[in-house]
């Protein structure tokens, strides 16, 4: 699919995300050989996208989609990956500000995105050549939440699917809530609206390998929240949480992105704050047990993703403009000290494929 690198023999890739506008300082989405021995990421090119702040690739792997985070109204980019170099297809606005996250649906069919000031999620169709068509609905949240600056009204923070396929959560910061929909013919159905503990500002959720339990990483309030999930009922039941810093306890440090290992025994977590990625050992069907933090190598790691083979954390650095990988122990599943995978200027995202 990309040209043979003496770094990646293998021929592995990253699609990397970042910030453009401003004084960030990033270029757009970077394409990177990946060396799975050392972790190195070696940026070969960057395809001129305006704030890619979020990737998300299609089902068959033949295009890559971004949103563009700081485009006003708000867009979102396609982008073909099947030539030797990226080909940017179009972009489409999606009637939303400032969308932050986006996933495609199983068939690969629709896009959906997250926007987070207008805190909203919208689907919009794609074409047979992976081109991004016309925005076929809008879901609007509504609320407030206790903190008067980051809550003053919805805003949608991710959008993402079950594992099942069936059904669609919408994490929304603003107003303490997940949402499930129905996707069916481009319309989003509210299914649930699930709502959590106030003031705590939920950002992002993952899901367990056993598809059963997902944890969802709060921003305002730093905890994680253990969650059962039930696909036969689109049903999500919060459980137990605790701090996102296992070495300081609850305060506030803005947690960012939860990760579960291939393995499922483990929850790792980065925290903006405190500039770390926190261990949870996974007991049973969730139960949460501290175990350490480690450095993140970088400052305000923004995403954090596990590399192709599982056996790496990758984590964005977005202030320190650098791409950090830190080895998984193969038994302990604890991370090792990490190390610069590349520069990146403004990174917010790794994708791999």
């Amino acid at each position: 699919m990309w040209p043979a690198s003496a770094s990646a023999a293998n021929g592995r890739r990253a699609f990397l995300g970042c910030y453009t506008s401003g004084d960030a300082g990033g270029a757009g989405i970077g394409v990177a050989a990946v060396d799975e021995r050392s972790g190195r990421l070696t940026v070969e090119r960057t395809a001129e996208v305006a704030d890619p702040s979020f990737l998300a690739a299609s089902p068959d792997g033949r295009y890559l989609y971004a949103v563009n985070e700081g485009s006003g109204a708000g867009t979102a980019t396609a982008v073909d990956l099947r030539a030797a170099v990226p080909k940017v297809l179009n972009t489409v606005a999606v009637q939303g500000e400032g969308p932050t996250h986006l996933c495609v649906s199983p068939d690969g069919r629709t896009v959906l995105t997250a926007n987070y000031t207008s805190g909203s999620v919208s689907a919009l169709a794609v074409a047979g050549d992976g081109r991004l068509g016309a925005v076929t609905d809008v879901a609007r949240h509504r609320g407030t939440g206790p903190d008067p600056e980051r809550q003053a009204g919805p805003h949608a923070h991710q959008v993402v699917f079950d594992p099942s396929g069936r059904w669609v959560l919408a994490v929304d910061l603003g107003v303490d809530s997940v949402y499930v929909y129905r996707l069916a013919a481009g319309e989003l159905t509210e299914h649930a609206q699930v709502t959590l503990t106030p003031g705590s500002g939920p950002r992002h959720l993952t899901f367990h390998p056993n598809g059963r339990t997902a944890f969802l990483a709060n921003e305002l309030d730093s905890t994680v929240t253990v969650c059962d999930w039930h696909a036969e009922r689109g049903e999500l039941r919060p459980g137990q949480s605790v701090p996102a810093d296992t070495a300081t306890g609850g305060a506030r440090n803005y947690p960012s992105a939860p990760v579960v290992s291939r393995d499922g025994r483990f929850l790792y977590l980065a925290n903006r704050g405190h500039d770390n990625i926190a261990t949870f050992a996974i007991i049973g069907d969730g139960l949460l047990i501290p175990v350490t933090t480690t450095p993140c190598g970088g400052k305000f790691p923004r995403a954090l993703t596990l590399g192709p083979d599982g056996r790496r954390l990758y984590a964005a650095n977005q202030k320190s403009h650098t791409i950090t990988t830190l080895p998984l122990d193969p038994f302990t599943g604890l991370p090792g000290a990490a190390t610069i995978a590349a520069e990146f200027p403004a990174a917010t995202c790794a994708l791999f494929r």
